[in-house]
């Protein structure tokens, strides 16, 4: 079933593209909730006469992504993430961390446009950030393993002797001042 949509459907297409899809999918779904309407030839010409008029607010659009686009090109992200002992995370690192990670660097990010697969392991990884249908950045995205608090005593423990060596001479100095 040939059909033209009317918003941006993610893994589908985006708005105005003809697409195919299955007919159940169409009848059920995309056509009741208005998200898509058949694609006679009627409605494509009445599309191409509103792509003509809209070029100058299309063209506009796409600027405005690029420069989103522009904004997070040399962006690298590094997630923490609580791993076991084999190397696999606890839960997954999926599009909604990347967006709260980009939120926190300042770059305000719907998690609907990220693609990725969900992460269930430590490496290096690529998030796919779609702002519009022909400007696409790729994001990378390194999955570390958070600090355990074995590790942490471990480093901390020569910090700790050395103020224990310091606390004694103090307190020699403090009584010698009595």
């Amino acid at each position: 079933m040939e059909l033209i949509l009317k918003e941006d459907i993610i893994g589908l297409g985006f708005k105005n593209d003809i697409v195919n899809v299955k007919s159940g999918y169409g009848r059920n779904y995309l056509i009741p909730t208005g998200k898509a309407v058949i694609a006679s030839s009627s409605a494509k010409k009445i599309l191409a006469e509103n792509l003509k008029q809209q070029a100058h607010k299309l063209a506009a659009i796409k600027a405005e992504a690029e420069k989103k686009a522009e904004a997070i090109k040399d962006v690298a992200l590094v997630i923490t993430a609580k791993v076991s002992a084999t190397g696999v995370t606890y839960g997954s690192v999926n599009a909604a961390h990347v967006a709260e990670e980009l939120k926190k660097l300042g770059h305000e990010i719907d998690r609907k446009i990220i693609v990725m697969r969900d992460i269930k392991t430590v490496g290096d990884y690529v998030a796919t950030v779609h702002f519009h249908k022909e400007v696409m950045v790729e994001v990378p995205v390194k999955v570390v393993a958070e600090n355990t608090p074995k590790a942490e005593k471990v480093e901390n423990a020569p910090e700790a002797e050395a103020v224990k060596a310091e606390a004694p001479a103090q307190e020699v100095e403090a009584q010698e001042a009595e």
